[in-house]
């Protein structure tokens, strides 16, 4: 394509203040004003889920409030966490079962004493276990970047946050955002917690749920309403909570060689027909992760697997863990671009949601190629189009 002097300068002067405004600091904690509920965006339900991995951690430290803030201003669906508990019973939002990879716990002196071994999924593990510690506890620690390739400036600023601080955060976003809560560790939690009460994990979890308002089975009034989506790999704990609840459920699929927490069943067993046709009853979907829908050897993808072939047969959503923007976790298929990633996981793989670290690539991509199959007089496509973009800054 030829352009005159005069056109590519002024696009090149666009292409720069929309980098400029691009590049611009986003601030960590967004200002909260008070939010009227009924006048709020929906959830859209017209393509794949944008699931924000225990916030935009790609950016700032996992499971934090700032994480969930700025996944919710990148346009996440649904903002995902870990649901662990404290040693006085409340209910937190962590992924490790010990504290030590993410947090300073190591530098607290008056912890030092606190190092213990459990017994997790048939390994014994050493550390600062999450359920040795009351909550006052935990919150004097401070949260640090899991990957050290990952932005390290807000190591030691943010706290750990409780079940209900999360559900907060999604409520009082300016739109509607889903929440999708894993019960973490249920048997570690169930052995080492114990409520006056007698309940389980499961019954605080579901109770925490009820609370704010969270009922409805998928697609439901009530759902769309306040989305959220339970998720665990314990099996047990999804079949336990479908009597106390009918929000939607998900069960979660670990790597090949790693049997179910708490039912000591395959991989294989697990993705069986026979076991989707028994376990739609208490779910709506799988999240497998996605080396398991397609396997990758030296780098390169393989020859996908029918799992989402078979879960969709089955009538099961399948949402996909976990997409991350960082070429080492980009596949060479991909030539170091998530964009691409997620086209081939979406229209090739027909997923019906994703997990990402990275929040806003997914919402681009998706935003992109939405725009583009709604407006049907348009033939150029997202990427055709950036490839236009690409070669007219070349050409200037």
């Amino acid at each position: 394509m030829s352009v005159s002097m005069a056109s590519s300068t002024s696009f090149a002067s666009l292409v720069f203040m929309l980098l400029i405004i691009g590049c611009t600091a986003i601030p960590v904690y967004p200002i909260h004003r008070h939010v009227q509920h009924g006048s709020r965006k929906p959830l859209q339900t017209f393509r794949p889920y944008n699931i924000a991995h225990r916030g935009s951690n790609g950016e700032l430290p996992e499971e934090t409030a700032p994480a969930y803030l700025r996944a919710i201003e990148e346009g996440a669906d649904f903002i995902e966490t870990d649901i662990l508990s404290s040693k006085d019973g409340v209910l937190i939002c962590f992924h490790d079962v010990t504290l030590d990879d993410t947090t300073d716990v190591a530098n607290h002196q008056e912890f030092a004493n606190r190092k213990r071994t459990y017994e997790v999924q048939g390994e014994n593990v050493t550390g600062f276990f999450t359920v040795d510690f009351t909550l006052k506890e935990l919150k004097s620690l401070r949260v640090k970047q899991r990957y050290n390739f990952r932005d390290q400036q807000y190591n030691g600023k943010f706290q750990i946050i409780t079940f209900e601080e999360y559900i907060s955060i999604a409520l009082e976003a300016p739109r509607v955002v889903g929440i999708y809560p894993e019960i973490k560790n249920p048997i570690l939690i169930n052995q080492h917690v114990k409520w006056a009460d007698g309940k389980l994990f499961e019954d605080k979890f579901v109770e925490t749920l009820k609370k704010y308002g969270y009922k409805g089975s998928y697609l439901s009034k009530d759902w769309l309403k306040q989305p959220a989506f339970i998720q665990s790999f314990a099996p047990t704990s999804l079949v336990y909570t479908s009597n106390q609840t009918d929000l939607p459920k998900i069960l979660l699929i670990d790597d090949i060689t790693i049997p179910t927490q708490d039912t000591n069943q395959s991989y294989w067993e697990i993705t069986s027909d026979s076991y989707f046709e028994y376990i739609k009853d208490y779910v709506v979907g799988i999240g497998p992760w996605k080396e398991t829908v397609v396997t990758v050897v030296n780098n390169y993808l393989q020859t996908p697997s029918d799992l989402v072939k078979r879960a969709h047969a089955h009538n099961l959503q399948v949402h996909t863990y976990t997409y991350r923007n960082e070429n080492k976790f980009l596949c060479f298929n991909f030539n170091q671009d998530p964009y691409q990633e997620y086209d081939y996981w979406v229209k090739k793989i027909g997923v019906d949601g994703l997990f990402t670290d990275f929040t806003g690539s997914l919402h681009k991509y998706q935003e992109w190629t939405s725009s583009n199959r709604h407006n049907e007089s348009d033939d150029k496509t997202a990427s055709r189009l950036l490839h236009k973009i690409a070669s007219l800054v070349t050409s200037y």
